[in-house]
């Protein structure tokens, strides 16, 4: 396996030229990861247990043109999480991890990476830990509500009340992802497979989080409640998901026993001190990159090291207020070039292992 990743990584840089030039094309051909892109594992992976369930969720009762017209009205389930899982043999006594994903993704952020590799979701299993990652409510298999797209096509909700759909395109992440300032001219020290740039772009999925779910977001108490199922959970968020373990702590701050927040889209200033003394009692960890000074492309949103500083406000706040919270910063530590999907950068698995060690020293065992 070794070997294998050496060649992975150390192909020449045309590949990058060609990845970019993909991604910069109208059409045409990509730089595509095949099945024999995969890298096997040296070791078998030997699960416990392994499958899905939802959590959550709620009958209506809707009509035929809000089911649109395909059968006659009745009642279907909305706003329910989809949940995978794996649970490693012999890890009853360590506790499961959940994997959230961003905008305009799906629980495959924490899957095989794109050049494949392995992901944290594999490599946390591997390390002991069972791991549950979800699809938000309204993205990927978790499915969204059709009904108010059907009832602005009947004319019966106004076309100003239809959400929005979010994607971000594949020009937009290089700048916003930090792979580098312009798209095809990386960082010299970017850790992000560029050669496989493309198949980044196969993960995103329409988001249709601003309009099309319910208010407060369903997924945040869904994220709660199977804390709760698992007797306890570390919930690790992503970007748009990065905030989330913090909103489902303060839903249930007994079922969460730590938090990861990996490159959060921000770490809200509007908590009041009732609420950060409920946080202060749960470990947290905060996760940044790279090249946080960089413009993102987005100008109605911060730069990403504004979110780090808005960050390390939050860690004052709860550290003032008796509780744990530390900052993850790779350059300090040396390791440079860490972009926003940092679970799949060339060092994920290095990153991994820090956060494994917080885990392991601010968490413990169940």
């Amino acid at each position: 396996m070794a070997s294998q990743r050496v060649s992975m990584l150390s192909r020449p840089l045309m590949l990058v030229g060609v990845a970019a030039a993909a991604v910069l094309g109208a059409a045409g051909a990509v730089t595509a990861q095949a099945l024999k892109d995969i890298e096997a594992a040296d070791k078998p992976l030997v699960l416990k247990a392994q499958g899905s369930f939802f959590v959550g969720g709620e009958k209506v009762e809707q009509t035929q043109g809000e089911l649109g017209n395909f059968g006659p009205g009745g009642h279907i389930a909305v706003n329910q999480m989809y949940v995978r899982y794996m649970v490693p043999r012999g890890g009853e006594r360590s506790v499961p991890v959940v994997m959230v994903h961003g905008a305009t993704l799906t629980g495959k952020s924490w899957e095989t990476t794109p050049d494949g590799r392995m992901g944290w979701d594999e490599y946390f299993v591997r390390k002991g830990h069972p791991v549950y990652v979800p699809d938000q409510v309204g993205r990927g298999r978790s499915g969204f509500n059709q009904a108010v797209f059907n009832n602005v096509r009947a004319g019966s909700t106004p076309s100003g009340n239809q959400p929005v759909w979010l994607r971000f395109s594949d020009e937009g992440v290089w700048p916003n992802f930090r792979f580098g300032l312009k798209p095809g001219e990386p960082f010299s020290d970017s850790q992000f497979p560029l050669a496989a740039v493309d198949e980044l772009a196969k993960q995103g999925v329409p988001d249709v989080t601003f309009g099309g779910i319910p208010t407060p977001n369903p997924t945040l108490k869904a994220l709660s409640d199977l804390a709760g199922q698992l007797s306890g959970a570390v919930l690790m968020g992503h970007s748009q998901s990065g905030p989330f373990p913090l909103e489902a702590a303060l839903i249930n701050p007994a079922a969460t026993k730590g938090l990861v927040l990996v490159e959060p889209g921000s770490c809200p200033a509007r908590y009041t001190p009732e609420q950060i003394a409920s946080l202060a009692k749960v470990p947290i960890l905060v996760v940044f990159g790279d090249h946080r000074d960089t413009p993102t492309g987005l100008p109605t949103l911060p730069t990403w090291q504004a979110r780090f500083e808005a960050c390390q406000t939050f860690i004052g706040r709860i550290t003032s207020a008796g509780g744990r919270a530390e900052m993850l910063n790779p350059p300090e530590r040396g390791i440079h070039g860490n972009s926003h999907m940092i679970m799949q950068d060339k060092n994920s698995l290095q990153i991994a292992d820090l956060i494994l060690k917080w885990v392991d020293q601010r968490v413990g065992k169940r």
